[in-house]
């Protein structure tokens, strides 16, 4: 390292050192004043609400908050409970079924990829008046996140304990009770973790779609009159929400004595050496999930003005150029923005991981500040965001971004946390210098926790470019699938729908496979797991 290194690095060292010796509670404080003097002076651009503007509106308004809080909270439960159940399942068909695996782990995905801003009008429509819009989107925000951790703790123990429970002649549900589901319990409470705020923006964007109480209609009511202190103090309360429900979980798992799990989340599904190969069975996932959409609504009798069967979508994109040269740019506009701001928070989220790494002593620091921002729902925070950047494409960017970083940021440092101490050591008896370490060492211990990362990242990237063109910029596929929900154009709906989830699909795959190509490179070992 030169001399010039070494001097930023020390000062670096200082800074953080100096921060680490503040008394408790004397950044917060801090932070709350230079807070409300930036409200205060730019109160025209309204953009911020002072934290006494905040602290005002929730005094003054505490019975309303409580009654639409206990609302969106026992719908979120719900969804929680139902949505974790489902994804527990579908783990376990996938482990005792291993053929199955790859034909699951696609449907899954291809449901959970399907835009919420999309699927909560037609819920409402299903389900008519009451809160089963709010309680289905809050399962379906949560059972992907729980379904692939539990699938990676299923098969997480040791072979050394499948060959001794085999050799005293037991079968797979032997081997599923004492030895899969222990080793699976702390990648259960991982999920759980994650699932837990996921939840509750589920259950608010389907108070979006119509419903009468709940903090969502109290937020689409703040955005329509422009009331940034209402806007503001419920976005901080469900991001407390998030916060303590995230930590409760976390508390949980540490009661209950459970060792961090090593990997979260799993590596592309499916043997190379298989005879199903990944094409092959993505053509199967395509063909069942057009089945069982053809055969629901026929189950039910759905009438088809408003339940569009696969061949109506066909025959509509089909039959009709130019409401499918809308419909293409719409999503071409959304892709070309979702793009940018998908990568941006993959690299904003592993280069503060690794920048952490290197400084630790900034985490007591960046870590709360980064789990507030991510913890507020982004059907509030979207409004926000665009509202201060501008609606063009840097505000749609930035809301995609702060949707992303926050789980790269956790992925990555677990990946880096896993860097094995061998290795370590041998930077350490050549007195390696931290930057050398980090590349050299840790950075390709990372590269399977940054592309698990990635993958999840896709229908987060969805779901962010969707609600910002929803509720702030009126443009992109997301304004088309609100416009024609209101107008009841159920063809354009369905049509958008089907694309978005098809893109999202392809995108994974896509990922997927840059993830296979990379890792032979530089971990091989991670792919022959």
């Amino acid at each position: 390292m030169t001399p010039r290194k070494r001097a930023a690095t020390s000062r670096l060292g200082a800074i953080c050192t100096a921060i680490s010796r503040l008394p408790r509670g004397t950044g917060t404080l801090i932070f709350l004043m230079i807070w409300e003097v930036l409200a205060r002076i730019s109160a025209s651009s309204f953009v911020i609400a002072a934290p006494s503007q905040i602290l005002d509106y929730s005094l003054t308004h505490a019975g309303l908050l409580w009654r639409a809080f206990i609302t969106t909270l026992w719908a979120a439960a719900r969804g929680f409970f139902w949505g974790n159940l489902a994804g527990i399942l579908l783990a376990l068909v996938a482990t005792l079924l291993p053929r199955s695996e790859r034909l699951v782990s696609t449907l899954a995905l291809l449901v959970f990829c399907l835009p919420l801003v999309a699927t909560g009008p037609i819920l409402r429509v299903l389900f008519g008046p009451g809160d089963g819009p709010q309680v289905t989107l809050a399962a379906l925000a949560v059972y992907y996140t729980t379904f692939l951790p539990v699938l990676v703790g299923l098969r997480a123990a040791p072979q050394g304990w499948f060959d001794l429970i085999r050799s005293y002649g037991r079968g797979r549900l032997i081997i599923l009770r004492d030895v899969r589901l222990p080793a699976a319990l702390p990648y259960a409470v991982a999920g759980f973790q994650i699932a837990a705020p996921a939840a509750f923006l589920g259950a608010m964007v389907g108070e979006f779609t119509g419903a009468e109480r709940g903090l969502g209609v109290l937020t689409v009511r703040a955005l329509r009159a422009l009331d940034l202190p209402a806007t503001w103090s419920i976005a901080l309360l469900a991001a407390g929400v998030s916060i303590c429900t995230f930590s409760a979980v976390g508390a949980l798992g540490r009661r209950l004595d459970l060792a961090p799990p090593e990997v979260l989340l799993a590596a592309p599904v499916g043997n190379p050496s298989s005879r199903w190969t990944g094409a092959a069975q993505a053509f199967l996932a395509l063909t069942v999930t057009l089945s069982v959409w053809h055969v629901a609504m026929q189950a039910y009798d759905l009438p088809r003005f408003f339940a569009k069967r696969p061949w109506d979508v066909w025959r509509f994109l089909t039959s009709d150029p130019a409401a499918r040269a809308q419909l293409f740019a719409a999503l071409s506009e959304t892709l070309s923005l979702a793009l940018p701001g998908y990568l941006a928070g993959l690299a904003l989220g592993a280069a503060l991981a690794m920048l952490l790494t290197l400084m630790p002593r900034l985490s007591a620091t960046a870590i709360p500040f980064a789990i507030a921002l991510r913890s507020i729902p982004i059907i509030a925070s979207a409004p926000l965001i665009v509202w201060a950047l501008g609606r063009g494409a840097t505000g749609t960017i930035t809301v995609v971004a702060v949707m992303i970083f926050f789980p790269t940021l956790v992925a990555c440092r677990q990946g880096l946390a896993r860097t094995p101490r061998a290795v370590l050591d041998i930077f350490a008896v050549y007195a390696s210098s931290p930057i050398r370490r980090l590349f050299g060492a840790q950075l390709p211990a990372m590269l399977p926790a940054f592309f698990a990362s990635a993958r999840m990242a896709i229908p987060a990237a969805i779901l962010a470019v969707t609600t910002a063109e929803w509720l702030a910029t009126g443009r992109g596929i997301g304004a088309l699938m609100a416009t024609v929900a209101s107008t009841s154009d159920y063809n354009m709906l369905w049509s958008a729908i089907a694309l978005i989830g098809f893109a999202a699909v392809m995108s994974h795959a896509l990922v997927s496979m840059l993830e296979r190509w990379v890792l032979s490179r530089t971990n091989p070992e991670q792919l022959a797991r």
